[in-house]
């Protein structure tokens, strides 16, 4: 069991994120590196990544990336092992990446709700599965996972989004239960609307269209989130932080 007094004296974790090239990912690796944790870069576009650790690197942060599909169980625990290869250890894993083929389930959108569960469930899972021995054998480890208040708020072209992103929240706590003796953490965190480039997943026109206004009208920015998880993962060691909700305060 971790000794809460020896995990409080460890100031800078290290983190890997994935969903890191845009959005909330990105901003989560920049706010955690400028409060001096090292970070882990994952996502699907190399070039983004870069970027993103171009700007942590000029800032005098610690930053790696790794071209990973989460949808793949061998790209994420070439993640976890980038970490471990990298900084000696893994203390926190972000499992951000995330899509959203939303629209009227008479649609039929079978592919869209595949690749729904593939990235947004099956993505999470394969975290878990491939992080979960690292936090074990290093007596501590923390999953902090992105939900939605898709999943609080049941709206109608939403459905299947929402279920998938139920179906995380029910299996963190079923892991929460599963680790009460004070080694592996789970925070599940719950943003509203966003504004990020996930509305660019949707294939409906006007569904679309509907989302990037409703993001440029009210949506927060990603920062609002990436605080979120840095106030998670900065608690000590003997607490835990279960769920977050935030959303904008005009948000329904």
């Amino acid at each position: 069991m971790v000794n809460p007094s020896e995990d409080a004296r460890t100031s800078t974790k290290v983190v890997a994120i994935t969903g890191a090239g845009t959005g909330i990912g990105a901003a989560t690796a920049e706010l955690l590196a400028d409060h001096g944790h090292a970070v882990v870069l994952a996502a699907r576009r190399a070039e983004r990544l870069d970027e993103v650790a171009h700007r942590i690197h000029a800032r005098g942060g610690r930053a790696v990336t790794v071209t990973a599909d989460v949808s793949r169980y061998d790209d994420v625990v070439g993640l976890v092992d980038t970490a471990v290869g990298e900084f000696g250890r893994l203390d926190v894993l972000v499992s951000n990446a995330g899509i959203s083929k939303i629209g009227p389930m008479a649609d039929g959108d079978v592919r869209g709700w595949s690749a729904m569960i593939d990235v947004n469930l099956r993505g999470v899972l394969h975290g878990i599965a491939a992080a979960m021995p690292v936090f074990r054998r290093q007596g501590a480890g923390h999953f902090v996972t992105t939900l939605s208040t898709s999943g609080l708020k049941i709206v109608p072209q939403q459905g299947v989004y929402a279920a998938t992103k139920n179906a995380v929240r029910t299996l963190l706590e079923a892991l929460r239960q599963e680790n009460t003796d004070g080694v592996v953490r789970t925070t599940g965190i719950s943003p509203g609307m966003v504004a990020t480039e996930l509305g660019d997943s949707i294939d409906n026109d006007e569904l679309r269209h509907e989302i990037r206004q409703n993001m440029a009208d009210f949506g927060m920015p990603p920062e609002a989130v990436a605080r979120a998880v840095a106030f998670a993962i900065s608690q000590p060691a003997d607490i835990e932080i279960g769920d977050i909700t935030i959303r904008p305060t005009v948000q329904n």
